[in-house]
């Protein structure tokens, strides 16, 4: 599953090296309201697509292919992006790791090599955040941000809800998983530099996600689900 924003000229190429590998699996881009030709360049190059009528965030777009893949039976997902960081040729180790009995696979890009270049802000953020999430998972962590990630079925039904993050789903997600039991491991790969287009992670934007994800991390204890609806009114199986 791929979520892509206005990744047009790159999120082609990244679906056809998927395919080259070879490895058997389907290819879903979630066109998230991109409003350019990113949705005919992912089809083209042999995707399915789903597209949203307009932007509705990242968290929505990994929700939507979580909800599809779901309901359509798939025992296991992965996830990278549409700007050509992640390599298609690091999805094996995730594969092999879910295959292992893990049923949350992170991609990090700190275990081995070094990382791709960062503001001096999102490298503290990273690690503020990682030191949280392997204290609340008992799991050590060093890349909670990483988008390129793998699921098992347990996983797989556990985020296909309403309650899952519309905008930045990291190490609240990951401690959630761990809260229900998930066995979460990190695998190294290697990421490239973005090929083009704009990092969600920019600007005041930054300020934003430090914040939210604070703010969310501290109310995990006594966050409730609403009784206010019934639940998985969008996620639910027929």
């Amino acid at each position: 599953m791929i979520p892509a924003f206005r990744e047009a000229g790159r999120v082609g190429e990244v679906v056809r090296e998927v395919r080259r590998l070879g490895l058997g699996i389907d290819v879903v881009v979630v066109d998230d309201g991109s409003g350019d030709t990113t949705p005919d360049e992912a089809t083209r190059a042999g995707a399915r697509v789903l597209v949203h009528p307009f932007n509705l965030g990242y968290g929505n777009a990994l929700h939507t292919g979580y909800c599809w893949a779901r309901r359509r039976g798939y025992r296991r997902v992965l996830q990278m992006d549409a700007d050509g960081q992640h390599e298609p040729r690091m999805l094996p180790p995730l594969l092999a790791a879910l295959d292992s009995g893990a049923d949350v696979v992170l991609g990090s890009r700190y275990r081995d090599g070094a990382p791709p270049k960062s503001s001096l802000l999102r490298k503290v953020g990273t690690r503020l955040f990682a030191w949280v999430a392997s204290r609340w998972t008992g799991t050590p962590i060093t890349d909670p941000t990483s988008g390129f990630q793998g699921l098992s079925a347990r996983a797989l039904a556990l985020v296909a809800n309403d309650g899952f993050p519309e905008d930045y789903p990291d190490a609240d997600v990951l401690v959630q998983h761990a809260k229900a039991g998930m066995k979460i491991v990190e695998v190294p790969v290697t990421m490239r530099e973005r090929k083009g287009g704009v990092s969600m992670h920019r600007g005041a934007r930054v300020a934003y996600y430090g914040y939210k994800m604070l703010v969310t991390l501290l109310l995990l204890p006594v966050r409730r689900a609403t009784p206010l609806r019934r639940r998985d009114t969008v996620a639910r199986l027929p």
